[in-house]
């Protein structure tokens, strides 16, 4: 029998949620430089170059990889034969161990999580309570698998109850696409099949805490049925082009992890859950001798991966800006932007435009005429930091505001991250704005961009709140040009049918 004591779980759970925001799973790692290696999208090459390039920098600098630090997921498996010394449940301790990772005064971790989801949504300030998963299994010991989900790839979650006969290859194919670029490939997609709806979707988040091991895989030969699924889906959905970001390219996932049980006859439950280019997960296990030891990759196990703009790129100050100019931009091109931009997300927004309706009109210091925009929650900084690693949120969450923003604000410009929906890509060609595309999962490269900021509005929204960056050469991409042309239907489009060529010539 193994007496664990509480404080060796808290602790291991707080080490372990600082140690996955910094550092990337080496397999995870191993897997995109391949792909980078054989990306023939210069686009897609690009994004994968920052990705990489970020994700040594975060672990060389211990700040976190992406700006958007997770809800907390645990599965703590626990021997029979364990005994805990504690006056806490698991799920207390669990959050505890949150508590102290997400407020470490070395490395704050953004704090997401909002209370009363259906009303109010106030942010617990402290990324509690974690989603908790326990299973009762034969042992002494405690195994614990922790990760941090980002809200992007999350949210593009999906659900289906099949036929019995309906093949699930097929319906991961099709939905893929309809997913767009929120969850920022390339990525992992985890898929659970059978049991009930709330069973497949505890085993397609389970599956994505296993290692990356797809090659390996093709290697030896699928002997299962849930290996050929893995080999049938990697193929198909890489076969459509997506690419990393989105843009357009020969990879969309690393890999495909699957998990399956018995269902019920006349049933078929299907979930996909994605996981996006911010993969972090760990496990550690406790035996009763002490907290859970760590050990940090080596950094020379990183690729060495440059990334230079071309000689193309259009450097800009947007303070001195105008229509005309921005307009000569074209769909694709790199900018690298310099001067002062406002911030702001879904919760400003909402405000923004309850404000102006109401005819109380933009707080002071609040002006969007001639200016851009960039969808962001930043971490709060530390040292000598302006800003905390600040990558963009999914701009999709923000179209049913784009309209208004253009027609009643004068904003000529925003930065985000994925497409935008249709109606959305017409309201900027209408208004000759442009939208333009950081790399989400390169939030600490990004900050490096960001030479001041300051809080101008909306400071109890906390990361929310609309500050004001000036920044030196941050890279973007033209995703959207003032003409409409659109780089996530182009690029894709384009990579789909530049990839069934090559399917064909095989």
């Amino acid at each position: 029998m193994s007496v664990i004591k509480k404080e060796h779980l808290i602790e291991s759970v707080a080490d372990a949620l600082q140690f996955i925001s910094y550092y990337h799973p080496l397999d995870f790692i191993q897997a995109l430089e391949k792909a980078y290696n054989k990306e023939e999208s210069q686009a897609a090459k690009d994004a994968m170059a920052q990705i990489l390039i970020n994700s040594r920098m975060s672990a060389e600098g211990r700040r976190p990889i992406c700006q958007d630090t997770g809800i907390v997921t645990a599965f703590v498996k626990i021997g029979m034969n364990v005994q805990w010394d504690s006056d806490l449940t698991v799920q207390q301790m669990i959050d505890e161990g949150i508590r102290r990772a997400y407020n470490n005064a070395d490395n704050p971790l953004r704090a997401s999580i909002v209370a009363d989801p259906a009303g109010a949504r106030k942010n617990t300030k402290d990324n509690t309570p974690g989603v908790v998963h326990i299973e009762m299994v034969p042992g002494d010991k405690v195994e614990v698998m922790v990760a941090a989900k980002g809200g992007g790839s999350e949210n593009k979650s999906k659900m289906v109850m099949l036929n019995p006969s309906d093949d699930v290859a097929a319906w991961v194919e099709k939905t893929v696409p309809l997913m767009g670029a929120g969850w920022c490939p390339p990525g992992m997609l985890g898929i659970g099949i059978g049991g009930t709806a709330e069973k497949a979707a505890v085993m397609a988040k389970e599956s994505l805490m296993d290692p990356v091991d797809i090659h390996e895989l093709r290697e030896r030969g699928a002997q299962t049925t849930d290996e050929k699924l893995r080999l049938d889906i990697m193929d198909r959905v890489n076969n459509l082009g997506i690419g990393a970001q989105g843009l357009g390219g020969l990879t969309t996932v690393l890999d495909i992890k699957i998990k399956s049980c018995p269902t019920h006859a006349a049933s078929k439950p299907v979930v996909m859950i994605p996981n996006c280019a911010a993969t972090r997960h760990t496990h550690f296990t406790l035996d009763g001798s002490g907290p859970a030891e760590l050990k940090p990759p080596r950094l020379e196990d990183w690729p060495e991966v440059t990334f230079e703009v071309g000689e193309n790129a259009r450097r800009v100050n947007v303070d001195t800006l105008t229509k005309a100019e921005m307009q000569e931009w074209k769909m694709g091109e790199t900018v690298l932007l310099s001067g002062k931009i406002l911030t702001g997300r879904d919760a400003a927004h909402k405000r923004i435009k309850e404000l102006m309706e109401s005819g109380k009109g933009l707080p002071e210091g609040v002006d969007f005429n001639g200016r851009f925009i960039y969808y962001v929650g930043p971490v709060d900084a530390v040292g000598e930091e302006v800003v905390g690693p600040a990558g963009p949120t999914t701009s999709t969450r923000m179209d049913k505001f784009t309209d208004f923003m253009l027609e009643e604000t004068g904003l000529m410009g925003m930065i985000g991250k994925a497409e935008r929906g249709p109606a959305t890509v017409e309201s900027i060609k209408k208004h000759q704005a442009v939208y333009l595309m950081a790399v989400g999962g390169a939030a600490y490269l990004v900050a490096k961009a960001i030479k001041r900021s300051r809080v101008v509005a909306f400071e109890d929204l906390g990361m929310e709140a609309i500050y004001e960056f000036e920044v030196e050469d941050m890279p973007v991409t033209v995703a959207v040009d003032s003409s409409g042309a659109n780089a996530h239907e182009q690029g894709p489009a384009i990579w789909r049918a530049n990839i069934a060529d090559a399917n064909a010539l095989k």
